[in-house]
């Protein structure tokens, strides 16, 4: 079903780690160039080495996307090295826990820039090569559940995710005529680096046990989603849908 996945360039954001590294592991099962973007290079580095050795063909570019200019390079280095943009995911994201009334200046700037701004001129970037080559693309943004609903002190982080879901469907409505199909992935839970010591404490242990299943998604719970909204033919028909992948949790 998504064999027309393979041989397109794919970009993912925050491929050094978690459900980046996933994403950029599938896309190349698939078939893909994978561009892997990220700070950490050096992981990049090694994930594209292994990658390799697998058969992909792959491309590790450094890039910081709360710099506009560093994620402007970036896609230029990707156009350079693969070809133009095919498949865009918004990956990289980072979140602070802290109450409304201790949040930082500091602290907000630095979600907004690294989840929302560097997301939207990335796909910016990535929308303008499409159009330039006169092919359809795909860009997937990773939202959360968070921003669809309230939860307590990531409220900085739901407001930024809450944002990039209003930011697909302005994107879907745009440049749908372009062929580009922009759609979202709102996670729940997922098992990953960031999440690991916390599960590992008593008050972690508790709140799994508040989920409706008891448990944390893995990150290949996306994989299905992630190759549904990255084909060309399977998602023809889906734009600007928020697709939630949360095994029920915003049902409670």
């Amino acid at each position: 079903m998504f064999g027309d996945i393979a041989g397109k360039v794919a970009l993912v954001t925050g491929a050094s780690s978690g459900l980046g590294e996933r994403f950029a592991r599938v896309l190349a099962a698939a078939g893909a160039k994978v561009a892997l973007a990220a700070r950490r290079v050096e992981r990049l580095e090694a994930l594209a080495a292994e990658l390799r050795a697998g058969g992909a063909e792959v491309l590790a570019v450094g890039m910081d996307v709360a710099s506009v200019a560093s994620v402007r390079a970036g896609a230029e280095a990707v156009l350079a090295g693969l070809g133009p943009i095919d498949i865009l995911v918004n990956n990289a994201g980072i979140s602070i826990q802290a109450k409304l009334e201790a949040v930082t200046e500091d602290d907000y700037d630095a979600v907004m820039d690294t989840n929302l701004k560097g997301a939207f001129f990335l796909s910016q970037a990535a929308a303008k090569q499409m159009m330039a080559a006169k092919r359809e693309g795909r860009i997937v943004n990773i939202a959360s559940i968070a921003g669809m609903r309230a939860i307590g002190q990531l409220s900085t982080y739901g407001m930024s995710k809450a944002a990039l879901i209003q930011m697909t469907h302005a994107m879907a409505r745009e440049w749908g005529r372009h062929g580009i199909n922009t759609n979202a992935i709102a996670p729940g839970y997922i098992a990953t680096e960031i999440s690991a010591e916390f599960l590992k404490t008593e008050a972690g242990g508790k709140w799994v046990g508040s989920l409706p299943r008891k448990r944390m998604g893995e990150a290949r719970d996306l994989d299905g989603l992630l190759l549904l909204l990255s084909s060309g033919e399977a998602a023809r028909f889906i734009n600007g849908s928020v697709m939630v992948a949360d095994d029920g949790f915003t049902s409670l």
